[in-house]
């Protein structure tokens, strides 16, 4: 399984960005797919998650700010960010978890995968 995302870029605080991730590969099927972010001499956190058949998680410092949706059909995650700030800058990874292909219609073993990061740059 393989992450892709795309989307990250400089703007000025209280502006909006959008990332996007993909994921490929063979899979049988998708759990949880989410953003985290990594500032500098921090560690990575949780931004936000879309469980299937779960509503959303965000972290209390985005929510109200960024939402975040699935497109199960084209196993794509979309992270929407509006009224950014400094603070929100950082380095945002794609996650997802799942399981790959078992025998016949079941699930396989579990998978865990992140994806590149990209760079989210907020001036104030």
């Amino acid at each position: 399984v393989q992450l892709q995302a795309s989307g990250g870029g400089l703007v000025q605080a209280g502006g909006s960005l959008r990332l996007s991730c993909v994921a490929s590969g063979s899979f049988r099927r998708m759990n949880t797919m989410a953003w985290y972010r990594q500032a500098p001499g921090k560690q990575r956190e949780l931004v936000a998650r879309k469980t299937t058949f779960s509503d959303p998680v965000y972290a209390t410092s985005v929510k109200d700010r960024f939402s975040i949706s699935r497109d199960i059909s084209k196993n794509t995650v979309t992270l929407e960010m509006y009224s950014l700030r400094p603070d929100d800058t950082a380095v945002y990874y794609c996650y997802a978890d799942g399981f790959l292909p078992g025998k016949g219609w079941s699930d396989g073993r579990a998978f865990e995968q992140w994806g590149q990061g990209t760079l989210v740059t907020v001036s104030s």
